[in-house]
């Protein structure tokens, strides 16, 4: 909905088809549309009409956002309008110089590096990306990164800390590449290397889960001091189409596998895996991803300024500490 300017259905386009939880959403926003137009075309006053059915609206979408279960919040990560890398960089990022290659093999897509700068907070930025369009998709392998990638930002990371620059991850990957080729290029090692040296680096980190945290492939950038995510997001050993698979032998049990693998946000933050949730626009920041750029971009800067006050010491303790405490008991969620 490139032209809508938020869920309260304003918008004179015609909404796109939503997820199957949001039809209730989308068939009302189509009816306020076509109010709209028919408004515009007769120069009839139907706000005596409009006003209740976007007050219907908004009412509508906050219950069925209240109200999710974690397999629709895996869909919500998913989701191909939602925004990506590049929107952040583009729209939340005054300055970014990104750097190519991991001086041994190649440049992998699926991963960008580079300097980047917030109004006077200058970093390093490393996160992945999907692409938009098939082409870029394809070119990005959907964010699936090959060894090459995690090397290329292992060695990005260690410019950072040579500058004393902190270092800025969006994580938003189904999970590292599993070809063949990707395992003769040591994958496994690759990721392993990045989650020991992000653990020791003398700078700040902070990590962000813009959409879907998969596995190995998000641990391999997202190590760090303070860890965020965004409120429709998931983050998880496995997907749940793969854990259904393997347990039951049956991936349409996809949605029983993700309310057991308390993969979001709020169950990670009661597991203290993840520090702070980013809470996303009602509707989820696909229908308005402007906003969610803008709040993001105030939580990052807030991150890194609460890093500011700690040396180099206290950072790695914190860090350590930090990483001791994943599964410890006092941290198990309560039975649901």
């Amino acid at each position: 909905m490139a032209d809508q300017k938020n869920n309260t259905g304003t918008a004179k386009d015609t909404p796109r088809t939503g997820l199957a939880f949001e039809r209730p959403i989308v068939e009302l926003e189509r009816k306020i549309v076509e109010l709209q137009n028919l408004s515009e075309a007769t120069g009839m006053n139907l706000n005596g009409e409009l006003k209740p059915l976007q007050q219907k609206l908004l009412r509508l979408t906050r219950d069925i956002y209240e109200n999710l279960d974690p397999f629709d919040v895996v869909q919500i990560a998913r989701h191909p309008l939602r925004p990506q890398t590049s929107d952040y960089i583009a729209q939340m990022l005054d300055e970014y110089l990104e750097l190519h290659g991991d001086r041994h093999f190649g440049d992998d897509h699926a991963i960008t590096t580079g300097f980047g700068r917030i109004g006077e907070r200058r970093f390093l930025l490393i996160a992945h990306r999907k692409g938009k369009e098939t082409k870029e998709n394809i070119a990005c392998n959907w964010g699936c990164a090959h060894p090459e990638g995690y090397r290329k930002a292992l060695q990005k990371m260690r410019l950072a800390e040579k500058f004393k620059l902190p270092i800025l991850t969006l994580i938003n990957t189904p999970g590292a590449y599993p070809g063949v080729g990707a395992e003769e290029r040591g994958q496994a090692w690759a990721i392993a290397e990045n989650i020991l040296a992000m653990a020791r680096l003398k700078t700040p980190i902070v990590c962000v889960v813009i959409g879907e945290g998969g596995s190995g492939g998000a641990l391999g950038i997202g190590v760090g001091d303070r860890v965020l995510m965004l409120e429709h997001a998931y983050y998880s050993v496995i997907s749940p189409e793969g854990c259904a698979a393997i347990l039951w032998k049956n991936g349409e049990r996809a949605v029983e596998a993700a309310a057991a693998l308390k993969l979001t946000s709020r169950d990670l933050q009661r597991l203290g895996v993840v520090d702070e949730i980013v809470p996303e626009p009602l509707g989820g920041a696909h229908r308005a991803p402007d906003e969610m750029v803008a709040e993001l971009k105030g939580r990052v800067l807030e991150a890194f300024g609460s890093l500011d006050g700690f040396d180099t010491d206290q950072l790695l303790a914190r860090r350590y500490e930090r990483i001791r405490a994943y599964g410890s008991l006092d941290q198990q969620p309560e039975a649901s």
